[in-house]
């Protein structure tokens, strides 16, 4: 198997996912209750995961991997249901730049933010339910 091809593969791939990922995040902080980003930062996460995890690149995938899960549970409950969330994500998102960065670098990453790892895998708030308008009295 040459690693070099697969590694380059993966690294204009990644970059690929990455700005899609930047691109939701933010259409996501203007509408939270959009789901069309949240649809496609779960397939950019699931597509990185996978990627990565054939060329066990462990760090990568663990942190992707935690990521669309979360991603996952606030799709499962009817979106995002805390302010906390997004920047959560966004943390995430720089995480995976930094490791995938340091692949593009020296054919490795370091080791993931275990504080980053374990924020990811505490389950999320369910989305709120949007309030009713009161009936106007005519």
């Amino acid at each position: 198997m040459d690693v070099a091809k697969y590694r380059s593969l993966f690294l204009e791939e990644a970059g690929e996912h990455l700005a899609e990922m930047s691109r939701a995040l933010l259409a996501l902080e203007k509408d939270p209750s959009a789901a069309e980003p949240l649809e496609l930062l779960f397939r950019m996460a699931h597509s990185i995961k996978g990627m990565a995890g054939s060329l066990e690149y462990d760090p990568i995938t663990e942190v992707a991997h935690r990521l669309e899960d979360r991603i996952g549970r606030c799709r499962s409950t009817g979106g995002i249901g805390e302010p906390e969330e997004l920047p959560l994500w966004f943390r995430a998102l720089e995480e995976l730049e930094r490791l995938i960065g340091a692949v593009r670098a020296s054919g490795a990453p370091p080791s993931a933010d275990p504080a980053l790892v374990r924020a990811l895998a505490v389950a999320p708030a369910p989305a709120r339910e949007p309030k009713k308008k009161a009936p106007t009295l005519r």
